[in-house]
């Protein structure tokens, strides 16, 4: 097994800042601007996909939700400044008919010549679920998930495919021409009510970065549920980096993103991701406690990110070899997606690209293919930002 190398394209926009560029007011007017921010428009993101390409990575996750770019037309048109990089596209099942969500991955197929994976996003957040129209609580949401994927894999056989369940009714749903290849499902979800959705129906089960001791017992537990279904499941994590020539570059980078963060902003951001259902995002919290005293959670992995951003919270930090020992460390319990990010994501994929990935070449975790692409050269250029 292979390390499988993904990037991440920021749709929300990006900068050399943790602080939320989406900050609102009490009277819901857009908060203060911070310097060094970049808007999502197509040009940026595309410089950053085909960074990507270039390097070696096999795909780039784009993100769902209120304050991000529509994961879907996004990649499409970026698919069209690429050649081989493959779009994992987030999306919520609640807020679409499965049997068009199948239609729709299959047009996708078509269009990019195989170039889709797909990341399903439950939803941990009751009020962000809300803004959508969708007002079923947590566990319900994952019963929904379970029946919206056993419909798109029913579809997916290219006949008539009837499904009566407690969320969806369907009768005779079909997709004409099925996906080719069949789009791999990533997911992830920590709470007893994911478990056995993640079983059934991912393809690879994506888990935030915790510490390798906790990875592993999640690692186990989704290896067992699933084995009862019959099934093997495949494992990724998601995580932000950063690396650096020297340790002591990179953990200066590190302590520079925290510069932008007082008191009152960390407590600001912990009170609002507290607020959420999401057991990873508890997880994820309890990781740090609010506080910047232990943010080395484990050795090169820092927990900064995640003082004042929701979801993925930890960050890889260190030379570029100290980041590859990580990764083999999680490589070594069975994780073989990585699916990585950083701040600015143009700057960094290539300090993670033309860093760590020859580590990782060295190391023979890398096929031959990811190892040539990474070959690197002039960087391309950076839109605004300071």
């Amino acid at each position: 097994m292979t390390v499988r190398l993904h990037w991440f394209l920021p749709t929300g926009g990006d900068g050399r800042t943790l602080v939320d560029r989406h900050a609102y007011g009490p009277n819901g007017q857009a908060g203060r601007k911070t310097p060094g921010l970049r808007t999502p428009d197509i040009e940026y993101l595309a410089q950053i996909a085909k960074a990507a390409e270039r390097l070696g990575f096999e795909a780039v996750l784009t993100p769902t939700g209120t304050w991000c770019e529509d994961a879907w037309l996004i990649t499409a048109a970026l698919s069209q400044h690429t050649e081989r990089l493959k779009f994992l596209v987030a999306f919520r099942p609640g807020l679409l008919s499965p049997t068009l969500a199948a239609q729709m991955a299959a047009t996708y197929q078509r269009v990019t010549r195989g170039r889709l994976l797909l990341n399903v996003v439950t939803g941990g957040d009751s009020s962000e679920q809300r803004r959508f129209g969708d007002h079923l609580d947590h566990d319900r949401r994952y019963e929904r998930t379970d029946e919206f994927l056993s419909i798109v894999r029913g579809v997916w056989r290219g006949e008539p495919y009837d499904f009566h369940g407690t969320h969806y009714q369907v009768d005779g749903g079909l997709t004409a021409l099925p996906p080719d290849p069949v789009p791999e499902v990533f997911f992830g979800g920590s709470s007893q009510a994911a478990g056995p959705v993640a079983a059934r129906h991912a393809d690879v089960y994506l888990t935030w970065g915790e510490p390798p001791a906790q990875v592993k017992e999640k690692i186990d537990w989704i290896r067992s549920l699933a084995e009862r279904e019959g099934r093997t499941v495949r494992f990724g994590v998601r995580l932000h980096t950063i690396s650096r020539d020297s340790s002591a570059e990179a953990w200066a980078t590190a302590d520079r993103l925290l510069d932008d963060l007082d008191a009152d902003t960390i407590a600001a951001a912990q009170a609002a991701l507290g607020r959420s259902e999401s057991v990873g995002q508890r997880r994820m919290l309890e990781l740090h406690g609010g506080s910047r005293d232990q943010l080395e959670i484990h050795p090169n992995l820092w927990a900064g990110v995640g003082l004042v951003r929701g979801g993925a919270g930890t960050a890889l930090v260190g030379s570029h070899a100290e980041v590859a020992d990580l990764i083999e460390e999680y490589h070594a319990l069975g994780i073989e997606h990585f699916v990585l990010s950083g701040y600015p994501h143009l700057e960094e994929a290539y300090w993670f690209g033309e860093g760590v990935i020859p580590e990782l070449a060295a190391r023979g975790l890398l096929d031959r293919t990811a190892a040539e692409d990474s070959g690197g050269g002039a960087p391309l250029l950076v839109a605004g930002g300071r």
